[in-house]
């Protein structure tokens, strides 16, 4: 038995102190159980990453957890009973309590489980050694399975064999990539990449929706890159999109992180990894069932990396780009287009172009039309097919004049044109 005191302890860790935490432990130590942050919380703490989500483990069955979240006066919701999971919430924060578990039988994600009070049998149902870590209410730090040293090396590594772990969901495949891109260092693990390969097949039999949370997560991560790079050329993202990738794009696009925090929007890397026509994004948003404001974000962004030159000069293409699709699609496809202008290689000083280009989208006003369809009517045009159409051809003459000419100008030339007709 490890001497507590002796043992490592989390360091810099506020959310453990926390006084919504600490009430979930003392009402479940009442019982007198043992409860222990796992997994996430524990990892990025010790890696000085930001931890959003606290998953606690506990010797206590759930009925036991839910009872005394009652006694307590905590607010319990019974998340998944079957897989021994509550939610308590504590402070305004939710925290799911899971009790401790261990596989009978094994069918993928339908796996035959029993509670128990084996901390280390619970570590081995889990996925990646620096995952299977847990810390009590003092932030000592238990490792059943000798995970720290991984942890600490930035190592994604399988526990146990890894083709079993991966058997047991084929989103582990997912998850190697993804982890190893928010938290890794170094060359993949090669027994995990090698198993991740002969079972790659396995991608087929998951659900769009999970593929397409973990690929978000996934293309979002600092090391997404490489990642996708090496799934790339192990056949597995070819499977994960169902179509051809722009790996060097999606590069160039990471690049540019230090240029703008959108470089790390899920549905621009999307745009930009698999976006060669609408038809592209569309697969995508199907393959991975984004929403429809995520379909629609993509498509912005495309239509807007298609107004910038390759050389972008002057504040036409941004104020077309503000007009046509907005702010947040034309910043959007900016980076789009001057990650693809690096990716073949263009000279340094673009990127002074692309910055200066950049700053027009955030600051400038978006442009508006000046004149509205009352404006045709009461020319004598009517309502119809006839008005869309001198409407439209004004509204091009505008923008082309660089969106100078002003309501009266435009008024004049709307005058001149007659009824039938906007000479442009």
């Amino acid at each position: 038995m490890v001497d507590p005191s002796s043992a490592p302890r989390l360091s810099n860790a506020p959310w453990l102190s926390a006084p919504g935490i600490q009430a979930v432990f003392r009402a479940v130590e009442s019982l007198g159980e043992d409860i222990r942050a796992v997994g996430g919380a524990v990892r990025n703490t010790i890696l000085e990453c930001p931890v959003a989500d606290i998953d606690l483990a506990t010797t206590a069955r759930p009925e036991a957890v839910l009872a005394a979240a009652e006694a307590a006066g905590l607010r319990s919701i019974p998340t998944g009973l079957d897989h021994g999971t509550v939610t308590i919430i504590a402070d305004g924060a939710p925290y799911e309590v899971t009790t401790l578990r261990q596989d009978v039988e094994t069918f993928g994600r339908q796996a035959k489980v029993v509670f128990g009070r084996d901390w280390r049998a619970d570590a081995l149902r889990r996925d990646f050694s620096m995952n299977a870590l847990y810390a009590d209410r003092a932030g000592t730090i238990h490792d059943p399975l000798n995970g720290l040293p991984d942890c600490l090396a930035r190592r994604v590594r399988f526990i146990g064999d890894p083709a079993t772990r991966i058997r047991e969901d084929y989103l582990r495949i997912l998850r190697f990539f993804r982890i190893h891109a928010a938290y890794g260092k170094g060359a993949f693990d090669n027994d995990g990449l090698l198993a991740c390969i002969r079972q790659r097949d396995g991608l087929r039999q998951l659900s769009a929706e999970r593929i397409g949370m973990e690929m978000k997560r996934l293309v979002a991560a600092p090391g997404a890159a490489e990642a996708l790079a090496v799934m790339e050329d192990a056949g597995l993202l070819e499977i994960t999109t169902a179509g051809v990738s722009r790996i060097a794009d999606f590069r160039a696009l990471r690049s540019l992180d230090q240029e703008a925090p959108e470089t790390r929007h899920a549905t621009l890397g999307f745009a930009v990894l698999s976006g060669f026509v609408d038809e592209d994004l569309d697969r995508i948003a199907d393959r991975f069932r984004l929403s429809n404001a995520e379909r629609n974000r993509m498509h912005g962004a495309l239509r807007a990396a298609a107004l910038m030159p390759q050389t972008p000069s002057g504040d036409v293409p941004i104020k077309t780009a503000l007009y046509r699709v907005g702010r947040e699609a034309a910043i959007e496809g900016v980076l789009a287009a001057w990650a693809r202008a690096r990716a073949k290689g263009a000279p340094p000083d673009v990127d002074e172009d692309f910055r200066a280009v950049l700053h027009a989208g955030r600051t400038l006003p978006i442009p508006d039309f000046p004149l509205k369809g009352r404006d045709f009517i009461e020319f004598g045009l009517a309502p119809g097919p006839e008005l869309g159409r001198a409407m439209k051809a004004l509204e091009a003459f505008w923008i082309d004049s660089g969106f100078d000419i002003g309501r009266d100008e435009l008024l004049a030339k709307l005058a001149m044109s007659g009824s039938a007709s906007v000479d442009t």
